[in-house]
């Protein structure tokens, strides 16, 4: 059998790559923005799925490295951080966020972050700004999961959804060849056009995602996503916690449209509200819109 070749997994985004070391193991993240600017840094969060990396905040990375200084996580399991096989749990990934804020303020001082995260990271960002609210300035969760039809999630706290059986199906015997199956590939399944709400997926994108699926110990935290040990089951309570400016914002097409239960937040004064005309990754496909409608969200809570 022929040996698989692993091509080298390019930086995600602009800036420098830095790490940290610790009780997370390897945690990577990439730090830019001009040195003479001092405002609120920003951080931003990739989502979790079969390819998760930070390439998934690109465009909001080299955007806003231009005003302010940006920083963007590749999670546990992701990108150049740690792929061990280890636990991937809620905490450990609202774990690796604040330890990311602790750098933050390390490097600025006190003053909290703006930050932004994706999908299933909204869920990570969230319990971080509730247990930790004076980091963060702002909170933006784009495409957030636990406001489908399933909601709400009123679970004890700190309880996940994960099935114990699932993931025993996903490890036994070769495990890791089941991400390399055409069935369960990232391009096919996970983030698929009808997926994402288009057949037009950025070409870049996709590019690294190939190749961070193929990274060695990337199937670790990807079968702990699909078996549902990342999702809180407390999560509703999480969302109600949070004090700061929150804007949630996502798409009308794909198979990320189920927000029914964002209505229940709708009168709560600190939170704000967007729709775009697009999928699961508004950021990339409207980048103007999605990025005016942001800065106001900005603007406002800075008054």
């Amino acid at each position: 059998m022929a040996k698989t070749m692993h091509l080298p997994l390019p930086d995600a985004v602009t800036g420098e790559r830095r790490e940290l070391a610790g009780r997370l193991r390897k945690l990577s993240y990439y730090v830019a923005g001009p040195a003479r600017i001092r405002r609120t840094s920003a951080a931003l969060i990739h989502s979790v799925n079969a390819a998760g990396s930070a390439y998934e905040v690109r465009p909001l990375h080299e955007r806003y490295r231009t005003l302010r200084t940006v920083y963007s996580l590749d999670l546990p399991g992701y990108g150049f951080s740690d792929r061990s096989d280890r636990d991937y749990t809620v905490r450990l990934m609202t774990d690796a966020i604040l330890a990311m804020t602790d750098e933050i303020a390390r490097r600025h001082g006190s003053v909290p972050v703006d930050a932004l995260a994706l999908s299933l990271s909204s869920e990570f960002l969230a319990r971080a700004a509730a247990e930790v609210p004076g980091r963060f300035r702002t909170v933006a969760l784009v495409s957030p999961t636990g406001f489908d039809r399933r909601a709400p999630w009123n679970g004890p706290a700190g309880s996940n959804r994960g099935r114990q059986w699932l993931y025993d199906t996903f490890t036994v015997g070769s495990g890791a060849g089941l991400l390399r199956l055409p069935h369960v590939s990232p391009q096919r399944a996970l983030l698929s056009g009808e997926d994402l709400g288009g057949k037009n997926i950025d070409q870049g994108l996709l590019e690294y995602d190939l190749l961070t699926t193929r990274d060695p110990g990337a199937h670790h935290v990807v079968y702990r996503f699909v078996s549902g040990f990342l999702f809180s089951a407390d999560i509703t309570h999480v969302y109600e916690s949070l004090t700061m400016p929150v804007w949630m914002s996502h798409g009308v097409r794909g198979d990320f449209t189920d927000y029914r239960h964002a209505l229940a937040f709708s009168t709560r004064s600190n939170w704000s509200f967007d729709v775009f005309e697009a999928g699961a990754l508004p950021h990339f496909e409207v980048q103007a819109d999605f990025m005016a409608r942001y800065d106001a969200f900005l603007a406002r809570s800075a008054r």
